[in-house]
């Protein structure tokens, strides 16, 4: 069953998640305030963010620098692209 979000990051009423995308307190309040399609928004960033500075999830200050990242994406200024980024062309 989908719930309806006042979504932080779009600034908009809009379908909520599904589940909690991440675990504890954080987690929650994504799922409590983060729209689906602001969660997409994030997880594209979040893999560009990781093919831009080739990081590894087994390295723990990359997930540490990712969770700060998606803090500042989802609930903050947001995240900055790498220096030099152009995105792709569709």
């Amino acid at each position: 069953m989908t719930h309806i979000v006042d979504c932080a990051k779009l600034h908009k009423q809009t379908e909520g998640l599904a589940n909690q995308p991440y675990p504890g307190e954080l987690g929650k309040r994504i799922y409590d305030n983060i729209s689906a399609e602001a969660w997409q928004l994030w997880l594209d960033h979040q893999t560009m963010l990781i093919n831009e500075y080739r990081l590894s999830m087994l390295d723990a200050k990359a997930r540490v620098y990712l969770r700060e990242e998606m803090e500042k994406f989802l609930f903050g200024t947001g995240s900055d692209a790498p220096a030099g980024f152009v995105p792709p062309k569709a």
